[in-house]
């Protein structure tokens, strides 16, 4: 009996790599966000607006450098994100390539400055019946992700 089996899942076909359709999807659905203003940044900033409105955060995104990986208090804080997320039923990835999201995201509007990339969240519009299938497929990578025991998956940015 194989790990699908006892899952109920059908086995990934040969040759497909979910890591880079989900660096894919990441990449739209945060370029899509920004565009429609649905896109928090900054460890703090991220953490008042879900301690404020959890139920409007739609998927969370930790970013970390080689450098930042000795930085203790940003683990705690992530530990703690994390927690939150987990409990919230809210979606949520690694990426381990800071300057990566700059490219993509970019510096504050208001003020043109770089920003603190290490939490990102997507905030849901007002709109009903919003539907964004970058996210779509997200939230089905890390579901399947957590069926393999992966809780907080990491994703690499395409180039």
């Amino acid at each position: 009996m194989t790990l699908e089996e006892v899952h109920g899942q059908q086995p990934a076909p040969a040759g497909l790599d979910w890591t880079q359709g989900a660096g894919t999807a990441l990449h739209e659905l945060l370029v899509s966000a920004q565009r429609r203003g649905g896109l928090t940044a900054g460890v703090y900033e991220s953490a008042k607006l879900m301690n404020v409105d959890p139920d409007n955060v739609a998927f969370c995104v930790l970013a970390t450098d080689q450098e930042d990986e000795g930085d203790i208090a940003l683990q705690i804080h992530f530990t703690l994100i994390q927690a939150f997320c987990c409990e919230n039923d809210i979606d949520i990835v690694r990426v381990n390539d800071v300057a990566k999201l700059a490219a993509i995201v970019g510096p504050s509007e208001e003020s043109g400055e770089p920003r603190d990339l290490h939490c990102i969240l997507i905030t849901n519009p007002n709109e009903e019946g919003w539907k964004d299938p970058a996210l779509e497929k997200l939230n089905l990578f890390c579901e399947e992700s957590r069926n393999v025991n992966d809780w907080v998956p990491t994703i690499t940015l395409p180039e």
